[in-house]
């Protein structure tokens, strides 16, 4: 599968629903925690391991969004260098959009949850939009 297909069948999966969505982002940069030990560090400084650390978060209307690569020049202009975006949808009620006030708290319980690693439920994608699994 193309990396950014997974992008854009999420934009047409928010798009077919019912009640109009907002796709939520955190951008997360991986760090090395001080008391890692030598093997830990070794895999880190080979790109693998190391803890995430949430580093911006956003919501887009689907109009504001058309292609993944956009996104990520954005994200490069508004917060510091990033490994991993975090992806999810909010819907509203009815024809009603989600408020700002549920975008908000949906925001802060992602922010939360990729600072503990709690993942699931969450599309993750590389900055060329490749699906990032974890282990």
């Amino acid at each position: 599968m193309n990396p950014i297909s997974q992008f854009n069948e999420l934009l047409q999966a928010a798009a077919a629903q019912p009640a109009p969505q907002r796709l939520l982002f955190v951008f997360a940069g991986a760090e090395l925690p001080a008391d890692a030990t030598p093997l830990q560090r070794a895999s880190f400084e080979a790109g693998e391991g190391g803890a995430l650390e949430p580093l911006a978060c956003v919501d887009k209307r689907l109009d504001e969004l058309s292609q993944f690569e956009a996104l990520v020049a954005e994200s490069r202009d508004a917060c510091p260098p990033w490994q991993v975006a975090f992806v999810a949808a909010l819907g509203g009620k009815g024809d009603g959009e989600p408020t700002d006030a549920q975008v908000d708290a949906a925001l802060n319980s992602m922010v939360e949850n990729v600072r503990i690693g709690r993942l699931q439920g969450f599309l993750a994608l590389d900055p060329e939009g490749n699906a990032v699994a974890f282990q």
